[in-house]
């Protein structure tokens, strides 16, 4: 192995250069003790790819475990591409949330570009015709050059590939916040459409089967960018930073179509996304899960360069590739089908007896690896260490409140959006789309539709981790109901720091049980997820901020015609205000911190509740359904207000400071007066020009107009 002047397996043991690839001492003599030997450099890569916390998620698998993902419309859960739902009529959803929050750290406008191409392969490799986008972005202050560049970049990446494979983003959400400065996270969550009999997975069975490559040749980049991923964004990481992977949408496309059109052959026999990892993840996942083992000649997969090494050509993450499994015989037609949508392809190897992964160039032997042992890394079991709570504060009554409450509707977390997404391309079957509340997408030309919720609570996380993980959840099982649906599943993205530091990895465990709690107590298993740890730099690390992406089903749209919200209308509060502001807006707005202090959360209550104002909204009674959250009830209304430009004259009979407390499970609803809702004090009218917002020790009376200018300009005026 002279040719590409690599180090001699002794050399990297002396040189203890696997740390550089990203494994641990113990960890590489845990791979000699499995081998029997020492690896040679490119067994090292894979080695340092596979175990990395990126693929094998070796230290948050415990914590994965807790959360159930069996119901009775789940037909395929974790451990695929993607989670999939029945919906009904031999109909299902596919769905997944990804994060690409290294690379859009170093290079935002192709880190999120290729987050949205990864994730819409994903979904593709199962069988499914993509049918919405879904965002969830973390930026710092804007008053930070580096963060306007970072949102700039990173939306206009989003958009340029969505927009080109001509598929709605549908909503998100966005927050702006110190603790993402130069550590921004961008996870993009996409839903497919499929019937039940071409659901596909990653197999590689059946001996003498062939190996097909497909897709943008192989270059040198995102070379161990899984390490990479895997690693704090500070001035002493051990793997360099990879060059920046590109996205191809054009390509994409054609390859999403040839894809598809492969799928239906029925001598198919397995096909996966080469994500991260490239060609190493997606050959050693689909050996190990068919129960068989892969030989590949590497010189024999297309590449862009022709210096290019075994090692690099295996750990590459070029962009738009998959990796199929076919018959025996059949591989001409298929290289057919690509050949026709312009796509290079080409047989690169064949499935074989054994459960190993053995790998060829010119001849010679670059690596010979059981897949048990790539797809078991060393479990990491860590030591948590609660933090000391800190005393809550629950009174802001002495604060200007009309102040806070300008300063608030002002601030980007706050304020409107479409700055963000008037960036992205809508679609005709896109009945409700990014601007207030869950998307809407109707099912093809049925009277079914789906809606899509995502939201991550960093603060209430940081706050309270157990009961923050639960409102995670919630507040998007409110988003998802608010429309009409019924939530069926959920995805998970849990982006958190570093765990070894002992207090993060308490926040992930009491959080993550948390979720998987509520998750169960609102009846929406767990179908798929991703996890992304050690997102810090080197003042820190971000807000530990799992999200959560939502799925609900409308089984028949005719209602959405018949909700407007309207002047005369009656506004009702669902739920007590309590002193809930450890978390809050307010808080963060007014003392600059985040108190360690217990949250209250229901999980009982708020099931009973949130089916019971769905059933409203069916049943004719209420025109709007809006959970409050960040900001609390007075943000809640304006931001409401402002998108159906509208005012209010309302009155509630609290302290004026718990309008901006954030107390789960309360809602605003609109619908006709004299309700009789549970928990609910109706407390004023919809009206016409102007903002009028009355409690003790709080009058606020606006024109809506300036209402809305402060709520419309919280992102332009701070990029100007």
């Amino acid at each position: 192995m002279t040719k590409f002047n690599e180090p001699t397996a002794q050399q990297i043991a002396d040189e203890k250069l696997y740390t550089q690839m990203g494994l641990r001492e113990d960890e590489y003599d845990k791979v000699v003790e499995l081998l029997g030997r020492q690896p040679n450099y490119t067994e090292t890569g894979i080695f340092a790819s596979m175990w990395s916390e990126h693929c094998s998620y070796k230290t948050s698998k415990t914590f994965l475990r807790q959360f159930n993902s069996k119901g009775e419309r789940v037909l395929m859960g974790p451990g695929e591409g993607a989670g999939v739902v029945d919906i009904g009529d031999n109909e299902a959803v596919v769905f997944k949330v990804e994060s690409h929050n290294s690379p859009s750290a170093v290079a935002p406008f192709h880190g999120a570009a290729t987050g949205i191409g990864g994730i819409l392969r994903d979904i593709v490799s199962i069988g499914s015709t993509p049918i919405a986008l879904v965002n969830s972005l973390r930026f710092g202050e804007l008053d930070n050059d580096n963060s306007k560049w970072l949102l700039k970049e990173a939306t206009d990446g989003l958009q340029f590939y969505g927009n080109t494979m001509e598929i709605s983003a549908v909503t998100g959400e966005v927050e702006f916040d110190e603790r993402f400065q130069g550590r921004p996270l961008v996870n993009a969550m996409a839903v497919g459409l499929i019937n039940h009999d071409d659901i596909q997975k990653g197999l590689a069975q059946g001996v003498g089967n062939k190996v097909v490559y497909a897709g943008l040749e192989t270059g040198k980049d995102g070379i161990l960018g899984a390490s990479f991923s895997s690693e704090e964004l500070g001035e002493d990481r051990k793997v360099e930073i990879p060059d920046t992977q590109e996205g191809y949408p054009e390509i994409g496309k054609r390859l999403m179509h040839a894809t598809l059109e492969a799928i239906k052959h029925d001598k198919l026999v397995g096909i996966q996304d080469m994500g991260a990892a490239g060609l190493t993840s997606s050959s050693a996942e689909m050996a190990a899960k068919g129960g068989y083992g892969i030989e590949m000649h590497l010189d024999k997969v297309p590449v862009s360069d022709d210096t290019i090494s075994p090692f690099e050509m295996m750990l590459s993450e070029t962009q738009e590739r998959m990796l199929l499994v076919v018959e025996d015989g059949s591989e001409e037609e298929f290289l057919k089908i690509f050949e026709k949508h312009d796509l290079p392809a080409a047989v690169i190897g064949e499935v074989t007896e054994g459960e190993s992964l053995v790998l060829y160039y010119e001849g010679e032997k670059y690596a010979d690896l059981p897949t048990e042992h790539l797809e078991n890394a060393p479990e990491v079991i860590l030591e948590g260490k609660e933090r000391e709570l800190d005393e809550a504060r629950v009174d802001y009554s002495n604060e200007d409140l009309v102040d806070v409450f300008k300063q608030l509707i002002h601030h980007p977390t706050l304020g409107d959006k479409s700055y963000i997404y008037n960036k992205f391309d809508r679609k005709e079957d896109t009945l409700q789309g990014s601007g207030f509340g869950a998307g809407i997408v109707r099912i093809g030309d049925s009277n079914k539709a789906i809606a899509v919720a995502i939201d991550g609570k960093g603060r209430y996380v940081e706050a309270d981790p157990y009961n923050g993980g639960k409102e995670t959840v919630l507040h998007a099982f409110r988003t998802t109901l608010a429309t009409g649906a019924l939530p069926i599943a959920m995805t998970d993205g849990l982006n958190y720091g570093n765990p070894e530091n002992k207090e993060m990895y308490e926040i992930i465990k009491q959080s993550t049980k948390g979720m998987a709690e509520a998750s169960v107590a609102v009846n929406t298993p767990v179908i798929s997820g991703n996890v992304s740890l050690y997102n810090e730099t080197k003042d820190g690390p971000v807000l530990p901020t799992p999200i959560i992406g939502m799925v609900g089903l409308i089984e028949d749209v005719t209602y959405l015609t018949e909700r407007f919200v309207k002047e005369g209308d009656s506004i009702y509060v669902v739920g007590e205000l309590t002193p809930e502001f450890s978390g809050s807006q307010i808080e963060k707005l007014v003392d600059n911190t985040v108190r360690h202090t217990e949250r209250t959360v229901d999980l009982d209550k708020e099931y009973a509740r949130g089916m019971e104002l769905r059933q409203l909204l069916l049943d004719g009674d209420l025109e709007k359904i809006a959970p409050i959250g960040r900001g609390g009830f007075i943000i809640k209304l304006a931001q409401l207000l402002s998108h159906y430009d509208l005012g209010a004259d309302v009155q509630l009979d609290v302290r004026g400071d718990l309008l901006f407390s954030e107390t789960a499970g309360t809602y605003i609803v609109v619908g006709k007066k004299g309700l009789n809702i549970k928990d609910a004090v109706e407390i004023g009218t919809v009206t016409g020009e102007n903002f009028k917002v009355k409690a003790e020790g709080l009058e606020l009376d606006l024109p809506m107009s300036e209402v809305k200018e402060l709520y419309e300009t919280a992102i332009t005026s701070r990029l100007n």
